[in-house]
């Protein structure tokens, strides 16, 4: 039986009476990460619950770590809440649950150079805190770069006292720089791991081309400045000679580095618009589009939902309710409702307050062309969501979530059956991109 095997059969069981082992999330043959609960200050939450085995000569100095690294705070690092024994063989810590980490992200693409401009900030600002604090990360790699909400978190877990931090992992991987093979962790191991994360986030790999100058691993000309510059000072075998975290960041932060713009749709240029004739405009093409909807429906059956596109929100927040399209003529800048419009229904249905998915800039700047989700969703007769099930996820069970979420608060004006109110069921379909996300609604037949 594997190792994965061995955890997975765990699921079910409760650590210390109170941490239910809802579904194992993944670990390695000397830990597990498992699906849980918590409670919170806002009641009943999800967590993650690591379990490694309880080396006798090393328990209490891991336990000991664990409460240190639970008295730091910092947003972009992720939270420990409680630790202990689970009997005498295991180790448990609870922390914040990660909806996704970079690994995941990396086997389908590689990150684009803005994006990377996005992710290294977060990380430098998590390590300097750090290493202010007298710590060291110890194992930052793309598994260890995580996302929780809409913030780019590292893990802590593995976060020790500098004076304390030892390597004693016999397996080592190019995220460790060379003094770990003798069990040496410094703040500049970290600044090796750094580099390594940004070729590997670039490249979907480490590709070292032999040894450069002095034993430093060399790097292909076709990484992006000023990443190839950064990876190459971080990569550097004698800790002494790496960058620092402000290194780094006068770096990114300098007016003739290179990162190229975002190719998707460039913003439209600003100038004044008399928007008088653009009203007059907008109500024309409302009468003629309701008049052709009027003719077709007659002579083709259900008509196709259309697609309304919403700028991606600062913050987030959901959207208002929206006016019958009958009721009045729409203004500008007012956002159309997707009705789906069965032949000759007296009263068919339709949306009437439609809420987008909450997704963060930094989800966002993870996303190359478009995600869709899709989502069944039930309404009864006070057009009230009862029910939200996923028709299709998608690649990013984050994206999914959100987006049921969003469904789940959308409200309808419910068709009507024999002169009263009726259950219904509906189809939505997200499209979310880099810049905006898409809806469109269709009601099913039940």
């Amino acid at each position: 039986m594997s190792s994965a095997e061995v955890w997975k059969a765990w699921e079910g069981r409760v650590v210390e009476g109170k941490f239910p082992l809802r579904r194992w999330l993944g670990g390695s043959e000397q830990s597990a990460v498992f699906l849980t609960d918590r409670q919170g200050r806002r009641g009943t939450e999800k967590a993650a619950l690591k379990l490694i085995p309880a080396d006798a000569g090393d328990a209490d100095r891991q336990l000991a770590r664990w409460r240190a690294a639970a008295q730091l705070s910092h947003p972009h690092l992720i939270r420990i809440f409680e630790t202990g024994r689970c009997g005498m063989t295991l180790l448990y810590a609870v922390m914040e649950f990660a909806e996704e980490d970079l690994s995941q992200i990396l086997p389908q693409r590689p990150l684009t150079s803005p994006e990377v401009a996005d992710l290294l900030p977060p990380m430098l600002e998590a390590l300097s805190y750090l290493h202010g604090k007298g710590f060291v990360h110890g194992r930052i790699r793309p598994s260890n770069v995580l996302a929780v909400g809409d913030q780019l978190k590292l893990s802590s877990d593995q976060v020790a006292p500098a004076a304390d931090a030892h390597s004693r992992r016999t397996q080592r991987d190019v995220y460790d720089a060379p003094e770990t093979a003798a069990g040496i962790v410094w703040p500049a191991s970290d600044l090796w791991s750094v580099g390594a994360t940004l070729v590997t986030a670039l490249l979907q790999g480490v590709p070292f081309s032999g040894e450069g100058s002095q034993g430093d691993p060399g790097l292909p000309k076709s990484l992006a400045e000023p990443f190839r510059g950064i990876a190459r000072e971080c990569l550097r075998f004698d800790p002494k000679r790496r960058c620092s975290v402000g290194d780094i960041v006068a770096r990114l932060q300098s007016p003739g580095r290179s990162v190229p713009a975002e190719p998707e749709l460039p913003p439209a240029p600003r100038r004044r618009i008399n928007r008088g004739p653009i009203a007059a405009g907008v109500a024309v093409a409302a009468l003629v589009l309701g008049l052709i909807f009027f003719f077709a429906g007659g002579k083709s059956g259900p008509s196709r939902p259309a697609s309304t596109t919403h700028p991606a929100p600062e913050t987030p927040a959901a959207a208002a309710p929206l006016p019958a399209p009958a009721a009045s003529i729409p203004k500008p800048a007012a956002e159309p409702v997707n009705p789906a419009k069965p032949a000759k229904a007296r009263s068919p249905g339709q949306v009437v307050r439609q809420v987008l998915p909450e997704v963060s800039p930094s989800a966002r700047n993870t996303i190359r062309g478009k995600i869709r989700v899709i989502l069944r969703v039930d309404v009864d007769a006070s057009g009230k969501v009862t029910d939200a099930k996923l028709t299709s996820s998608g690649p990013s069970r984050y994206f999914a979530n959100q987006a049921l979420k969003a469904a789940r608060q959308w409200e309808f004006s419910a068709p009507e059956v024999a002169g009263q109110p009726a259950a219904s069921a509906w189809s939505l379909v997200f499209r979310i991109g880099r810049k905006r996300t898409q809806v469109a609604s269709q009601r099913l037949k039940r």
